[in-house]
């Protein structure tokens, strides 16, 4: 296992980004802690117990200023939490080392959308007010949110953006309060199975805690249209980097 000071920095770096983008909780964190030597199904779980109370922190920002559409927030909790039980209970069957690559190739796949052109409002002036869209999307990311032990908001953010068309801080500020409600019965599941580590998770929570509410206060001061090209980039970037040494490593 790496040193506690590692795992603490690395919690630092994805709290900022969480509280940045509404995303990072497990997204960045389970890659990271892989690199840093964490063994796949803690790497995978061990974020958890810091995300509530990080999407928590972060959260407040964007209510205080309004950047949360508060009806999608709620269809999407009511599709993604069943869901993310049933995902929770097939990570036992799937493994650690294929959820790492498949943490970095949906990594990969979320960046290249989110550079592309988005559509001219076709959907999304009416996608963003109905349930019938939101909740079974929802769903099917909760399912992926519960197999990969994250909030969802690496799936949640684009659909905000892409398919609703919201706004960069309204999508983060609306995926984190839907990140709050998923990641418990995530963390309940995913504890129950035994993935837990409470040491690796508590030096993560230390650095991540505070780290969203840098990043949230942060993102008062970035233009959207920069946020969401510099997010695009990011997760490209570290994506391919990861799979790569996953792919490659013995």
């Amino acid at each position: 296992m790496p040193p506690w000071w590692q795992v603490t920095a690395t919690g630092l770096v994805v709290g900022v980004l969480f509280g940045l983008f509404g995303v990072g909780g497990s997204s960045f964190a389970t890659p990271a802690l892989g690199l840093l030597g964490v063994p796949g199904l803690i790497a995978v779980a061990a974020p958890l117990p810091a995300t509530i109370p990080a999407a928590m922190v972060a959260m407040l920002a964007y209510i205080r200023r309004g950047q949360v559409e508060w009806p999608v927030a709620r269809w999407s909790v009511y599709g993604g939490v069943p869901a993310t039980v049933v995902g929770a209970l097939l990570s036992k069957y799937v493994g650690g080392r294929p959820l790492l690559i498949a943490s970095g190739v949906v990594l990969a796949a979320v960046g290249v959308r989110l550079l592309l052109p988005l559509p001219e409002g076709r959907i999304a002036g009416l996608a963003r007010r109905r349930a019938a869209v939101v909740i079974p999307a929802a769903a099917a990311i909760g399912l992926f949110t519960g197999l990969l032990a994250n909030g969802g908001g690496f799936l949640l953010v684009p659909l905000f953006v892409v398919v609703l068309g919201l706004t960069m801080p309204e999508s983060a500020g609306t995926s984190l309060v839907v990140i709050s409600a998923l990641s418990v019965p995530t963390l309940a599941t995913h504890w129950a199975l035994g993935h837990i580590n409470w040491t690796i998770a508590g030096a993560f929570a230390a650095g991540s805690v505070p780290g969203a509410a840098v990043g949230s206060w942060l993102s008062q001061h970035l233009p959207a249209k920069s946020m969401k090209r510099g997010f695009g980039m990011l997760l490209i970037v570290f994506a391919v980097y990861f799979v790569g040494r996953q792919i490659l490593d013995p």
